[in-house]
């Protein structure tokens, strides 16, 4: 696919990044040189010196031979602008990245009065995936597949388990509607086999219904039930949303926030909340605020240095879930060592969501991953095919698919029925199918099979 991006930031770059490894053409626009050309350095882009809004420019980009243009750039209005300059010029799908929450009133009337294919607006989006976590707050990650009919929940084993000790081969003959397709031992991660044992610690990622990931906790000894009170720390957009769908969730909930100007604000848009004007570092604060009568904590500040050690001290008082919400994609393993449960990038969230889309879209024209999501670091990829007519591992069973080594075929989604396969299952047309795998790129469920 032919793919232009405005806007170079931290979402443009990830981006960028991303669709050039997916045997994309990518040309990145952005009005600093210096970005254009560092960027253009280190992935295999084109990339244009100048305002993304501009026809002169997105000429320069080719947009007229272009499939996609995506407005990642800090303006919301140059976004817009951007894309409908995009559709007069090349006729293109168009993606904007929008952040005031005025136009998420107006989202759909924007998106279809200016003919956007996807406006992502990166706080509601983390908020949404906060939500779910707090919904289900044993999982340290939770992804959707087969639009949303199945899950996959990352939790780590804790030491009480009655799985601790288990080989993977028992766990399945008494959990057969379930699969564990990632484990991470000591910071090893593998696609494991029914000889996997499992101990204490171990960060295991299941595929599974959430009605049946509850159950299956339950008979573990986990406690699954969603969280009834919540303390979040940090006023910002984030925060608003999120404090929306929680108390539409029946949470209550209590916000910190050190600006007056924005508790004032907070009051009115959130009278369900109790709004507290205050410093949410000040451990005495937290403590009269009765930090540890709370099931969840949210650390939402725009300081990830912040952030991290109010989740730190948070730990030992919450009694089920903190999130941390963090803003820089570096240093990864120095953030997790130090054990935080949940940790949450919008910029990455974002990203996500809009590779999701051009995943889609490129799906009808040749490629048929449907959806992808990185998993563990980015060490593991599971991926959502679509079998097609011409499939050629139609009706071939899995005990007789010479598959890759650390590929796993982990799900088949048929006609709204999920099957957790083994190996009498195959594959029919029309079926979604997801693939765990430590390999990265593949396109075509036909890329599964080992090289003979």
């Amino acid at each position: 696919m032919q793919i232009i991006i405005v806007g170079c930031g931290k979402v443009g770059t990830a981006l960028a990044a991303q669709l050039s490894q997916e045997d994309n053409n990518v040309t990145v626009v952005d009005k600093d040189s210096d970005v254009i050309r560092n960027i253009t350095g280190l992935y295999d882009v084109m990339g244009v010196v100048g305002n993304g809004a501009s026809y002169n420019t997105l000429q320069e980009a080719d947009i007229e031979h272009a499939d996609l243009l995506i407005a990642v750039s800090r303006s919301d209005e140059l976004n817009l602008l951007c894309c409908v300059v995009a559709r007069q010029a090349g006729r293109c799908h168009t993606i904007a990245r929008v952040r005031n929450s005025v136009y998420r009133k107006e989202k759909e009337f924007i998106r279809r009065e200016l003919g956007l294919s996807m406006i992502i607006n990166p706080e509601f989006a983390a908020a949404q995936e906060i939500a779910r976590l707090l919904r289900f707050p044993t999982a340290i990650e939770i992804d959707s597949f087969s639009k949303g009919r199945v899950e996959m929940l990352r939790f780590k084993v804790p030491a009480n388990s009655g799985l601790v000790g288990k080989q993977l081969k028992d766990v399945s003959a008494t959990h057969a509607d379930l699969l564990i397709c990632v484990a991470e031992k000591q910071g090893q991660v593998v696609i494991p086999d029914g000889n996997y044992r499992i101990d204490a610690g171990d960060s295991l990622s299941i595929l599974v219904t959430l009605k049946k990931a509850a159950e299956f906790f339950r008979k573990i000894g986990v406690k699954t039930n969603q969280v009834h009170s919540a303390m979040i720390v940090g006023g910002g957009e984030i925060t608003y949303y999120l404090t929306c769908i929680l108390v539409h969730m029946g949470i209550k909930v209590t916000i910190i926030e050190k600006n007056k100007q924005r508790c004032e604000e907070l009051s009115d848009l959130l009278p369900s909340a109790t709004i507290i004007c205050g410093d949410g570092s000040d451990q005495d604060l937290l403590r009269e605020e009765n930090i540890d009568d709370m099931e969840a904590f949210v650390a939402c500040t725009d300081m990830d240095e912040e952030n991290i050690i109010l989740s730190l001290y948070a730990k030992n008082k919450v009694s089920s879930k903190v999130v941390t919400k963090l803003n820089h994609l570096s240093f990864n393993d120095v953030i997790h060592s130090l054990d935080l449960d949940s940790l949450i990038y919008p910029k990455h969230i974002t990203a996500e969501n809009i590779l999701q889309y051009v995943r889609a879209m490129k799906n009808s024209i040749g490629s048929n991953v449907e959806t992808l999501y990185k998993l563990m670091d980015d060490r593991v990829e599971a991926l959502e095919f679509i079998i097609h007519e011409d499939c050629a591992l139609q009706k071939i069973k899995l005990e007789n698919m010479q598959t890759r080594k650390d590929v796993l075929v982990a799900c088949i989604s048929r006609k709204g029925k999920i099957i957790i396969p083994g190996g009498q299952d195959y594959f029919q047309q029309g079926d979604s199918v997801i693939v765990v795998t430590t390999h990265t790129g593949l396109q075509n469920i036909e890329d599964i099979l080992a090289e003979q």
